[in-house]
């Protein structure tokens, strides 16, 4: 049993960590870093049994967890990752993984030295329209891929991380990013286009386009955005024997947000409803395809696995400085208006 704390409290560690580390088999929630009052309140409301601390190197004191996940702004990740490697923990750190390719890569270097799992927390893989895409693709049923798009606008204005520091691209980017090496694989170019909005913090990517070249000869075209008032989630493949569509709605974060737990029904959890299934486009005519499950907790349940066995994490570190060398790639390819080869 990997014993997981988690220090943080916000939306990440409220509603996509513990609850996902309570599903997962192999995995025990221990312990919870939070400080502010209502913070502290919120967590014994929600994790009555489970005990909070005001500081991760006091939940490291306590000896209360084999493993924690750094879920903390952007900006403080680095530090916490680095103080829980340097005391022996193994680490899943949310993203964006790092500030750049190379401060992920130091990182890495740090969890190497110290024989520690460092994972990245990418859970959008174990989506289910995202999974479903993957069986259709696996199962050779759009024969040899030529492209992807895939669309993700949420209308929630009041999440952008406004500022130099912050922005859409290193948001939901580091997801959708992520999604597509996952489906085709590395990236060898980047072309990108980003739409800047003045916020208060100052100027901020709230959208953008990109188009990334993979290294087996696909594309895939990925665009988001969150200023624009409209919630749309889209993936279209096409293959030299067919094309498949699905427009989703992300059930597994509707639950969580409504209140939900996975570990209160696994077996029916993270299903996409029969009206937003898919439908996968062939010579034969069109075909209904059934969601496939979405399981965040196979992260966890895969990284403890990891740790048990000395095998590479789920989504390793050096797979998450790869995505953030796309990222910087794509604020680059948007300043200078050309495209960046990797």
């Amino acid at each position: 049993m990997l014993r997981v704390g988690v220090v943080g409290y916000g939306t990440g560690g409220q509603h996509f960590h513990t609850p996902f580390i309570d599903a997962a088999n192999g995995c025990k929630l221990t312990g919870i870093v939070a400080r502010a009052e209502a913070t502290v309140a919120k967590v014994r409301a929600d994790w009555p049994h489970v005990p909070v601390f005001p500081s991760l190197t006091a939940m490291i004191d306590a000896g209360v967890c084999d493993a924690v996940t750094i879920t903390t702004p952007p900006q403080t990740r680095r530090v916490l990752v680095l103080e829980a490697i340097e005391a022996g923990l193994h680490v899943i750190a949310d993203k964006p993984f790092g500030p750049n390719h190379e401060g992920a890569m130091e990182l890495d270097a740090a969890a190497k030295k110290r024989s520690v799992t460092l994972g990245v927390y990418q859970n959008r893989r174990f989506d289910a329209d995202l999974q479903t895409l993957k069986k259709v693709m696996d199962d050779g049923r759009l024969g040899r891929i030529s492209r992807i798009h895939s669309r993700m606008d949420q209308n929630s204005p009041q999440t952008v991380e406004a500022g130099p520091s912050g922005g859409l691209l290193r948001d939901l980017g580091s997801h959708v990013v992520d999604q597509m090496i996952y489906l085709l694989g590395p990236v060898t170019s980047v072309d990108a286009q980003l739409d800047i909005a003045d916020l208060p913090a100052g100027p901020t990517d709230v959208g953008f386009t990109l188009t990334l070249l993979h290294q087996g000869g696909a594309r895939s075209h990925i665009s988001a955005s969150k200023l624009n008032h409209i919630d749309a989630r889209e993936l279209r493949a096409y293959g030299d024997r067919g094309c498949y569509l699905s427009q989703t709605t992300d059930v597994q974060a509707q639950d969580i947000f409504a209140g939900k737990r996975p570990a209160d029904d696994l077996a029916s959890w993270g299903f996409e409803p029969r009206a937003n299934w898919g439908t996968l486009f062939t010579a034969a005519g069109p075909v209904t395809v059934p969601s496939e499950q979405g399981r965040y907790h196979d992260f966890y349940e895969a990284f403890a696995l990891s740790v048990a066995t000395g095998t590479p994490p789920p989504v390793t570190a050096e797979t998450g400085a790869r995505t953030l060398a796309v990222l910087d790639a794509a604020r680059q390819s948007a300043d200078e208006r050309q495209r960046i080869l990797l």
